[in-house]
């Protein structure tokens, strides 16, 4: 459904959420590894989700890191897919059509409507915070990684 990038963004954005505060910031590698994805990689979604602090907040220096402020944590998961310039793939066609609408709807339009409002209302009512709660609880998990 979404790029790969906003995958590991929200696998991310969860993991800081869950495991750092202004007083524990958390490292490059940790992230990366704590959401299987490559080091690389993570370093870019990390720079588009400390644009302007929106998101993730990052500190310089030898107590520096990537940590989530209160505020943030209070932001609907859809501001993860904003950051990422993915939250368009929400109201997109399922088909991928520019043209389907209610008048002129693609085959499965009538039967991804509802779905696709229910997807809008889980990105927009969750907030960081609750998932990385369910985290915190053994309830989810983000990596592929296999458990023990």
């Amino acid at each position: 459904m979404f790029s790969k990038a906003t995958e590991y963004a929200l696998r991310a954005t969860i993991h800081i959420a869950k495991k750092s505060s202004k007083n524990n910031k958390l490292g490059l590698e940790e992230i990366a590894t704590a959401i299987d994805s490559p080091q690389s990689f993570t370093a870019k979604i990390l720079q588009m989700l400390t644009k302007n602090n929106k998101i993730i907040s990052s500190a310089r220096g030898p107590n520096g890191g990537f940590f989530i402020s209160e505020k943030a944590r209070k932001l609907p998961v859809r501001a993860i897919l904003e950051a990422m310039s993915e939250d368009d793939v929400l109201e997109k066609c399922v088909l991928g059509l520019s043209q389907c609408s209610e008048t002129k709807p693609c085959p499965m339009h009538s039967q991804y409507k509802s779905i696709k409002q229910q997807l809008i209302n889980l990105f927009e009512n969750k907030t960081i915070q609750y998932l990385a709660e369910e985290m915190t609880d053994g309830i989810t998990f983000i990596s592929n990684k296999k458990m023990i």
